[in-house]
């Protein structure tokens, strides 16, 4: 492809990362808030720049070449030096500054929710977005600028360090251990309904719960979200392995041979290479790991 625009606009790197993150021109559209033919134009625009083809266009969208993975490494580094740039032009700058926060539903709905405000009072402009939901976030694609994961992610340009290990346990309500079987060791769980994730939806390896309490048990209510597996509990379902941070707040809720079953996970926090210096996001990351810190009892109970 001949070059026959001049010198490239560097303003064209924007919709290049929003195309090959989004994977469509009309999702980059929506997310740079322009229409689908400006962002269509740029990218062709940007093509003839550099004489390479970035995308493959099919009916399911952009596919990146592998030209286009080549330039995101330096597109990246261009919009976090801008990023930088334009936080070191002082402190009157009092634009709202957003940070997406990606975590697993548990995680995210009962301990980073209830704190985060906290995170808010303390710097006025700052904008959380908080994703809790069972899945994986992508940082290359920009999904999130600070995710938590329950093992060591392999994306390349990500930082990743271990936040915490945390323990679940075996948990049933009250009503339901007074009107079941009695249970003294795991061979009477057979007697007994389970709660569980559905196998085929799980995100990672690490929800497969149940093996590692007894062999032949399975769930007889599932679900994919965490959250609807404590409720169902909580409403006398079944036995449910729950994370202890997540149980603290119901007392309704009993520990089954709590001194056998314990299983221990592990949360990892990652961030981006290009974006973790990036001061809001630094604040956040830091104040994450200082609340977790304070409240180490919750994942880790000593009286256990």
């Amino acid at each position: 492809m001949p070059n026959k625009a001049g010198p490239m606009d560097w303003d064209d790197l924007r919709f290049f990362l929003s195309v090959l993150r989004q994977g469509t021109v009309s999702g980059a559209s929506t997310s740079l808030g322009v229409d689908h033919t400006t962002v269509a134009r740029r990218i062709k625009k940007l093509e003839t720049d550099l004489g390479a083809r970035l995308f493959k266009r099919r009916i399911t969208g952009y596919e990146p070449t592998a030209a286009a993975y080549s330039l995101q490494t330096t597109a990246e580094l261009m919009e976090t030096a801008a990023l930088t740039a334009k936080v070191g032009f002082g402190e009157k700058d009092q634009s709202p500054r957003t940070v997406r926060i990606g975590a697993p539903d548990g995680f995210g709905s009962f301990f980073l929710a209830p704190r985060l405000q906290f995170l808010c009072e303390r710097s006025p402009n700052l904008q959380v977005e908080l994703v809790a939901t069972a899945r994986t976030f992508s940082l290359t694609k920009r999904e999130a600028d600070i995710a938590f994961s329950l093992n060591k992610p392999l994306q390349s340009r990500v930082i990743a360090r271990r936040l915490t290990e945390y323990q679940l346990g075996l948990y049933a309500s009250a009503d339901y251990l007074k009107r079941g079987p009695s249970i003294t060791d795991k061979r009477e769980l057979v007697n007994h309904h389970f709660i569980g994730y559905i196998e085929d939806l799980l995100f990672t390896s690490e929800l497969d719960y149940l093996p590692a309490v007894a062999k032949n048990i399975t769930a007889r209510f599932k679900s994919g979200n965490l959250i609807a597996q404590l409720q169902a509990c909580v409403a006398g379902a079944g036995l449910a392995v729950l994370p202890t941070f997540a149980v603290h707040d119901f007392p309704q809720l009993r520990p089954v041979l709590p001194h056998t079953v314990k299983i221990v996970r592990t949360f990892y926090m990652q961030m981006h290479e290009d974006s973790r210096n990036v001061p809001w996001i630094k604040e956040t990351a830091d104040f994450i790991v200082q609340a977790v810190r304070e409240n180490r009892h919750l994942f880790i109970p000593s009286s256990e």
